[in-house]
């Protein structure tokens, strides 16, 4: 679904990204972590061209992202992309939000859209909130409403970037139900993050950056176990025992 080929890039003398080749595969949750500055939010935001490279190839289904013959916003509308800081319009209300990629860019009439919205508002917990605006949720809340507006343009994988740093301990459980449920529904996810449970619960593989390259690869298991680069293994012994993410179930629907 996502592959990296010797990929570069600089910001002026600094090599933020160093000969780079990996690949995520249909179906897969690659979760990328490594110590602040190595690499990481840069990676995943070259996928969707938020970043260009100077240098290799990305490809996401068989897309090259860097060919200057792309349909740039075609493209983005095909790429599920959840920020750190949610980036929702406060001047609409959260079934808005969701509606607007749809409506504006696939055409989807705003009935049609609406119906849309309300399911996915369902599936993340939110269902009651569908007309008030973002100013009136939690962070938490907040971030679960981005990741339904990144869902309604039905992409065929989603990157997230850091999805909850941004939020309080406390609202740190309900989204990672969220990714999980996604993950246990087969959506190939790229997920930077610092949550080391998530990564040992869900992640397929983890990819550990440190000075722009992929230092270490493997599945969460091995990597936590018996991890190979020093840099690993101080994270490893740091992440602790694994744990349950949130033991909230108010917001979860019976069939997650």
């Amino acid at each position: 679904m996502i592959a990296f080929d010797l990929v570069n890039k600089w910001y002026g003398d600094f090599h933020a990204l160093d000969d780079i080749s990996a690949e995520v595969r249909k179906g897969e949750v690659v979760v990328v972590c490594g110590p602040s500055g190595s690499g990481k939010s840069t990676l995943i935001r070259t996928v969707n061209r938020l970043e260009n490279i100077q240098g290799g190839t990305i490809r996401f289904d068989g897309n090259d992202v860097h060919a200057p013959s792309i349909d740039l916003n075609r493209f983005r509308s095909q790429v599920g992309f959840v920020f750190q800081s949610f980036n929702l319009f406060p001047h609409l209300s959260v079934a808005q939000n969701i509606m607007l990629g749809p409506v504006t860019v696939r055409k989807h009439k705003r009935p049609q859209a609406r119906t849309r919205a309300l399911e996915l508002l369902e599936r993340v917990g939110l269902a009651s909130k569908a007309d008030a605006f973002p100013g009136q949720l939690s962070g938490g809340q907040q971030q679960r409403v981005a990741i339904a507006r990144a869902l309604a343009m039905d992409p065929p994988a989603m990157l997230f970037d850091e999805p909850t740093s941004a939020l309080d301990p406390e609202m740190v459980g309900e989204v990672l139900q969220v990714m999980k449920s996604l993950a246990r529904d087969g959506m190939t996810m790229m997920c930077v993050t610092h949550e080391m449970n998530f990564a040992r619960e869900v992640a397929d593989r983890v990819w550990f950056m440190d000075q722009g390259r992929i230092v270490e690869t493997g599945p969460p298991g091995e990597f936590f176990s018996k991890p190979r680069s020093e840099r690993a293994r101080t994270c490893a012994r740091t992440s602790g025992p694994a744990r349950p993410t949130s033991h909230r179930t108010d917001f979860q629907p019976a069939d997650w």
